[in-house]
């Protein structure tokens, strides 16, 4: 299973893997504008791998054949600042 992964020009950390190279027809458009210009990254046999760096492999799978996509959006960041007002017990606004 070959899938074609890009980068986001908009969204730090954000990668789009699609069934077919520069076959971005199943992305909705929307999703399309937010993503921004996709910068192709590489080309990865899914049926060979293990692990998929962040992204859970199964569920990367699952998708290309439900949807024809997946998204990788980035973890949250942690709120420094509420951490530290966590650890010292004062109150968050």
């Amino acid at each position: 299973m070959l899938s074609a992964v890009y980068k986001s020009s908009k969204k730090a950390d954000t990668y789009l893997f699609i069934e077919k190279r520069d076959d971005f027809s199943k992305v909705p458009a929307p999703l399309m504008s937010t993503f921004g210009t996709p910068i192709y990254v590489m080309l990865v046999d899914l049926a060979k791998r293990e692990r998929l760096g962040v992204a859970d492999l199964a569920l990367v799978k699952e998708k290309l054949i439900e949807q024809g996509f997946y998204l990788q959006i980035p973890p949250p960041q942690d709120n420094l600042l509420d951490e530290f007002k966590k650890l010292n017990g004062a109150k968050s606004d």
